[in-house]
């Protein structure tokens, strides 16, 4: 298995723009592509943006951003995602994206979605994320076992998987994607994920409350797959600049509040991991053309990039397989269902409409 260079985009979206994110993800392809990247990962909900205003704003105050996420979600053959895979194409690269996905039978049904490009521009795996988390219920319906899958590249690049954000906390759907022979495992995530309101004026007087540690909780998660799993891991996470705050405070009836919360919350890093779930410190980052090791990015956007050695999968599998030597067959067996829920299903006159009165209508 040769090795190859895997690269993580830590950057924002154009705030709820479909077509303004979708070019900025173009041309980071395209910068990757030139750094000799072979898999170019984005985070969860990249296109146009994730829904971080409803850990801050009451719903009630939500209902202008939830039709502008609507109206700024993406199709999953639409246009937009067509142009990635044009870009994934004409780089040879294969590409890992996060969007906001809207529906053809509901003009308000979302999904949390990743889509897995391979080299020639096709889309391999499209994922809905199985259940949203705590606040993204307001903005994301459940998804379906579909996208449970891993891509096996074509290039000798191995078996890449993803889960999304808090999916990476469900042990059943993470084994379903080791048993598949997961060699490379992309986690993305939120840029934050406030749980507590730690402004000044909050904790005045008081021990400042404890908000969600998101650097050590994402790690922690994605090392015990990797170790588990013997795979390499891929962090992704957003990047929230002062235009997505200052969007989002607008919206409030306490701007200064909402500017104080969401700037005072904790980063989520991009990183690598090995197959120990040891993080990857020789991870790069190409500043004027010079390789830069800076282990992770959190604080600042940038393209960071690592070399993965495959053949780095194999040894721990021979201490602990937990889907095949370390396995006990005889005593578990997972059943997943794969199949991809619709909300409605036809059946056809199989007589060809000859049993039907002629001029006849049917109402639904």
């Amino acid at each position: 298995m040769p090795p190859f260079r895997a690269a993580v985009c830590h950057v924002a979206p154009i705030f709820l723009s479909a077509k303004a994110t979708t070019e900025r993800a173009i041309e980071l392809i395209h910068q990757a592509a030139r750094n000799k990247a072979n898999l170019v990962v984005f985070p969860e909900s990249y296109i146009p943006a994730f829904p971080i205003w409803s850990s801050i704003l009451p719903p009630t105050d939500n209902h202008d951003f939830f039709k502008r996420i609507a109206h700024e979600s993406i199709y999953a053959n639409g246009e937009e995602m067509r142009a990635i895979q044009a870009a994934a194409r004409a780089t040879n690269t294969i590409v890992s994206i996060g969007f906001s996905e809207k529906t053809r039978f509901s003009t308000a049904t979302l999904y949390n979605s990743n889509m897995i490009i391979s080299e020639k521009g096709e889309a391999v795996v499209h994922h809905r994320k199985l259940m949203p988390t705590f606040f993204e219920k307001l903005t994301w319906s459940p998804g379906d076992g579909y996208g449970l899958r891993v891509y096996e590249s074509e290039q000798g690049y191995g078996k890449i998987g993803n889960l999304i954000c808090g999916e990476n906390t469900n042990p059943l759907a993470r084994y379903t994607l080791m048993a598949q022979g997961e060699q490379v495992h992309i986690s993305t995530w939120p840029a934050v994920w406030p749980t507590r309101v730690t402004t000044a004026a909050a904790s005045a007087g008081h021990a400042s409350p404890k908000n969600y540690d998101n650097v050590a909780a994402n790690k922690t998660r994605a090392a015990a797959h990797c170790f588990e799993a013997k795979a390499f891991g891929i962090l992704s996470a957003s990047f929230l600049d002062h235009q997505t705050i200052d969007a989002i405070a607008s919206g409030s009836k306490n701007p200064e509040f909402v500017t104080e919360a969401l700037g005072g919350a904790p980063r989520g890093p991009s990183m690598f991991l090995d197959p120990t779930g040891k993080q990857i410190e020789s991870a790069y980052v190409v500043d004027g053309g010079e390789k830069v090791e800076t282990g992770q990015l959190t604080d600042r956007e940038g393209i960071l990039y690592a070399d993965l050695d495959l053949d780095e999968t194999i040894e721990g599998k021979q201490y602990h397989d937990v889907v095949g030597g370390y396995q006990r067959l005889d005593v578990f067996n997972l059943k997943v269902d794969r199949s991809r829920r619709d909300p409605i299903s036809f059946v056809e006159d199989q007589n060809g409409g000859e049993d039907r009165k002629e001029n006849e209508t049917v109402d639904l």
